[in-house]
């Protein structure tokens, strides 16, 4: 077996990810949405969110937690707001719609806010912002997500990594993209540690008893059970401001829960109780603002990119080589990658190969 990394097309991996959904019935709209989403996390080098989580996907819709066709409800609808229900649908596609539906509002009344319950994982949150920022909008998006986060000074997971994305558009090529979980790093990112077989960092993760875990593997194992947890934004305690990432994850558990009376903190595990498996229950809330109901358009994107601007040409540290504003590395990693293709490594390719091998889907070979 090759041991070393190779880099796939981006439309021979596109092509073949709408295969496997199109092929557990997810229509081929849908799965184009859903190949789109995952996809557009690689191209921007979020492995943890990427086509890494294709056999996660696809092993949830075989084993009946997420349904293939997506039933999108409105529940309840004004001028510029909506509650949506989601009904355990693909995850993508719910909050693409809903998303759109934030826009369209916005360009109507000049805000658009949504919040949806009942869904599932939604690939990267900054996603949906990226939607308002094309037509020339700014956007929001925030998710609650499976119990895996410590509050500051606790020893039980019970916040999900809980991200936030903000978007604006600028006078420049490359948009302003905030978009980052409310904990230290994600889940997904010790996904990408164990796929490459290193150890986890000290400081991202504490056990039971409070004190560091290193052992990828097992910390993933132990995580959904409660014998792990990430710490919040800013770390354990709040001597580097732990609590304020503990704050701003329960700004977002509020979104997503307390506005359309959905799941949240422990409800949300992907286990019951007694162990089985369910379904994950998770909210959502997109927000769009149409940037001339506040002014100008024209003002505003020079005064952001001016920020934008200001901000990487003040004085570096002492080695730095640049300043980066939020969104510039990933949009860059985008023209890279769509040229190099997307990077799959020895234990992706097993997973992908599995996919393929398991779904028998013929007619779009992997390159390996």
């Amino acid at each position: 077996m090759n041991t070393k990394t190779v880099h796939v097309p981006v439309g021979i991996m596109r092509r073949f990810v709408e295969a496997a959904f199109v092929s557990l019935g997810v229509p081929k709209e849908d799965a184009c949405i859903c190949a789109d989403v995952l996809l557009a996390a690689d191209l921007r080098g979020i492995e943890s969110h990427g086509i890494g989580r294709l056999k996660v996907y696809t092993d949830r819709i075989r084993t009946g937690l997420l349904s293939p066709v997506t039933y999108f409800d409105v529940e309840r609808e004004g001028p510029s707001t909506a509650v949506v229900d989601g009904h355990h649908g693909m995850g993508p596609v719910i909050a693409r719609r809903a998303m759109r539906m934030a826009i369209d509002k916005a360009k109507t009344v000049g805000i658009g806010a949504v919040a949806v319950r009942d869904s599932s994982h939604f690939g990267i949150a900054g996603y949906y912002p990226l939607m308002a920022v094309r037509e020339g909008l700014i956007g929001m998006a925030v998710t609650n997500a499976r119990p895996s986060v410590l509050p500051t000074f606790g020893a039980e997971p019970m916040f999900g990594t809980n991200p936030i994305a903000f978007g604006a558009p600028t006078d420049e090529d490359c948009p302003f993209l905030f978009d980052a979980a409310t904990s230290v790093v994600p889940r997904g990112k010790l996904e990408v540690l164990s796929r490459g077989e290193k150890p986890t960092p000290e400081g991202w993760v504490g056990n039971q008893h409070g004190q560091a875990a290193t052992d990828t593997n097992e910390i993933l194992q132990g995580l959904g059970g409660g014998l792990f947890g990430l710490f919040p934004l800013g770390g354990e305690g709040e001597s580097y401001g732990g609590h304020k990432g503990y704050g701003l994850a329960m700004v977002v558990e509020i979104l997503c829960a307390s506005l359309q009376r959905g799941a949240f903190l422990k409800d949300l595990a992907s286990t019951k109780p007694d162990g089985s498996p369910q379904k994950q229950n998770m909210g959502h809330f997109f927000l769009a603002l149409d940037i001339e109901a506040f002014g100008p358009t024209g003002e505003f994107l020079k005064t952001t990119g001016d920020i934008l601007r200001g901000l990487r040409t003040s004085r570096r540290a002492d080695g730095a080589e640049r300043i980066f504003t939020a969104g510039e590395k990933e949009w860059l990693n985008e023209r890279r990658i769509q040229v190099e293709g997307i990077p799959i490594n020895p234990n992706l390719r097993r997973d992908l190969q599995l996919v393929r091998d398991d779904l028998e889907i013929e007619g779009h070979d992997l390159p390996f």
